[in-house]
């Protein structure tokens, strides 16, 4: 039973990766093959696919209970932050960090953070029940961010705030806490009132800004940019 499971997820694994590449493939169709400048301008795209691709899997893993399975989703979480991390700093190095690429790397962070929190609502219900009014709190602002946004922009946000950045390395935290354990107090509430403090940022950054734009490192940056003034943003962490 254990080799049919282990020979699945070797499956799994493969596939993941074939997806992956024709994803890619498929986003560079137009392009004309000059293969080694093509890949390189890839990477930054290949790092957000592959945060969808591990949640998927993740979620997969869940369903075929596959042993050790806390394992498999602390490692794909950190792969997944690393790949968070890097992503922007690759695309802002290869000067391929446009709109639309900060447009897929919010959304498919909200896909993986997402699948990540399922799985561990899967596997601890009774702490997501003990503590369900405020996770539903910090939930409803997320999507209260998001309808602010498309009715205002149209689009979804890629704020990419400095405040949203931290508050990921706690989500992290929280995550790998609840996945080891099933339970968790100050990582919690810090978590909690953190994210509904950043969400309250984002949300008075939409509504500052005059137009759509991606990168905004905090409220003061958009009140700068709603005054006609340039902002300057940090080369390693915004574009």
């Amino acid at each position: 039973m254990e080799n049919n499971k282990t020979k699945k997820a070797s499956f799994n694994m493969k596939g993941a990766f074939l997806v992956l590449y024709c994803t890619i493939s498929i986003f560079n169709s137009n392009v004309k093959p000059n293969y080694p400048h093509t890949l390189k301008k890839n990477i930054p795209f290949a790092l957000i696919i592959l945060r969808l691709v591990l949640g998927l899997l993740l979620l997969f893993f869940y369903w075929l209970k596959v042993d050790h399975f806390k394992w498999y989703a602390i490692s794909f979480l950190m792969i997944g932050l690393l790949s968070d991390v890097f992503d922007g700093i690759i695309a802002r190095r290869l000067a391929v960090s446009t709109a639309l690429l900060r447009r897929w790397d919010s959304s498919v962070d909200l896909l993986f953070f997402a699948c990540v929190s399922l799985v561990s609502y899967l596997s601890c219900p009774q702490f997501f029940m003990d503590n369900a009014t405020l996770i539903l709190i910090l939930i409803g602002s997320e999507i209260l961010t998001y309808i602010i946004s498309f009715v205002k922009f149209k689009k979804e946000i890629a704020t990419h705030s400095f405040g949203a950045k931290i508050w990921t390395l706690f989500l992290f935290a929280l995550l790998v806490e609840l996945l080891l354990h099933c339970q968790s107090t100050i990582l919690f509430q810090l978590t909690i009132w953190l994210g509904l403090l950043t969400r309250l940022e984002i949300i008075a950054i939409i509504l500052t800004l005059r137009n759509w734009s991606n990168d905004i490192p905090s409220i003061y940056h958009a009140i700068q940019l709603r005054k006609g003034k340039a902002i300057l943003k940090n080369k390693l962490f915004n574009s």
